[in-house]
């Protein structure tokens, strides 16, 4: 019996520090280096998935650094919006799951829910991986009839998933 990959949506925060110059910050770069370790060595045991969201954050900002992103990103493939991820993103806004200006953050994790995966991978700790915002997230999804994934950092998807049913 063949078992099945897991889904991970990669938001932008993971290809930013798998892609920035390294840091002073000792925390950005322990996390730098904790995401190009998960990079290397645990992503290939994951189909991986990213939107269009991603690849226009991605786009932004100084034009090197941006490409260095894109060129990563450019073989994950696209999970497009649908009509039902903009409706749990506007959702997540009227219920006030996150903060006004978090518009964004509520299209990755609606893309990742309302595909039905597994796991969204962000160092976004402030609006996505944030445990209290998770809770209102998960009540919604529940409420629409989805699941929402497992949202965590690369530390959190590290580990020996061969032996793991």
């Amino acid at each position: 019996m063949t078992s099945v990959q897991q889904t991970v949506y990669i938001e932008t925060s993971i290809v930013s520090y798998l892609t920035a110059r390294p840091s002073r910050d000792l925390i950005t770069v322990a996390n730098q280096q904790i995401t190009n370790e998960w990079w290397e060595n645990y992503r290939h045991q994951f189909n991986l998935y990213t939107s269009l969201a991603v690849l226009d954050e991605a786009n932004q900002g100084d034009k090197q650094a941006a490409e260095k992103r894109l060129k990563v990103l450019q073989s994950i493939p696209l999970l497009l919006f649908r009509p039902e991820v903009l409706d749990l993103a506007n959702e997540f806004m009227r219920q006030k799951a996150l903060p006004q200006k978090a518009d964004e953050d509520a299209a990755h994790i609606a893309i990742a829910t309302i595909y039905r995966l597994d796991y969204l991978l962000t160092w976004n700790c402030k609006h996505i991986a944030n445990a209290q915002i998770q809770k209102k997230m998960a009540k919604i999804s529940t409420e629409k009839g989805y699941d929402l994934p497992t949202i965590c950092t690369p530390t959190e998807l590290m580990g020996d998933l061969k032996d793991v049913d």
